[in-house]
């Protein structure tokens, strides 16, 4: 969400209120413990992000075109937001070749859970886990770089 633009309207709390409200409404959910809470929670505002940034792309909403205020300075280029749709289909990618790569991935990313706390969800030593990180980032890196 720091990567995101201030103009935006999804911001960390209405993410967070969002994905609590969709969390709410599951009641078909039966809750195993906390590390499960989190796996749900991070790939539900996984959705969530998807979903917004897909949005922003139809074009009854304006496509592609940037909003630039009136006040900003024309001269200085804007930074690039991340492409999370791209990101996303490279992690689907990324769960097709090694599944726990990608959960750890959807854990740290989208949940903002700590190396530890994606050891213990994903029952692995945190060794594993931060090798699996390091690993998923390079194929991640590679991946969107090469734009398969």
């Amino acid at each position: 969400m720091r990567h995101e633009r201030d103009t935006q309207f999804l911001q960390t709390t209405v993410l967070v209120n969002e994905a609590f409200l969709r969390l709410v409404k599951a009641q078909e959910i039966e809750w195993k413990d906390r590390n499960h809470f989190f796996a749900i929670s991070a790939k539900l505002m996984r959705r969530i992000l998807i979903d917004f940034a897909r949005s922003r792309k139809y074009q009854k909403r304006g496509g592609d075109v940037k909003l630039i205020p009136l006040n900003a300075d024309l001269p200085i280029p804007f930074e690039p937001d991340p492409d999370l749709i791209k990101l996303d289909d490279a992690l689907n990618a990324l769960a097709d070749f090694d599944p726990r790569k990608a959960k750890i991935v959807e854990l740290r990313f989208y949940g903002g859970l700590s190396m530890k706390e994606t050891a213990d969800v994903l029952e692995i030593s945190p060794g594993t886990a931060n090798r699996d990180w390091e690993l998923a980032r390079i194929w991640l890196y590679c991946e969107l770089k090469n734009g398969r």
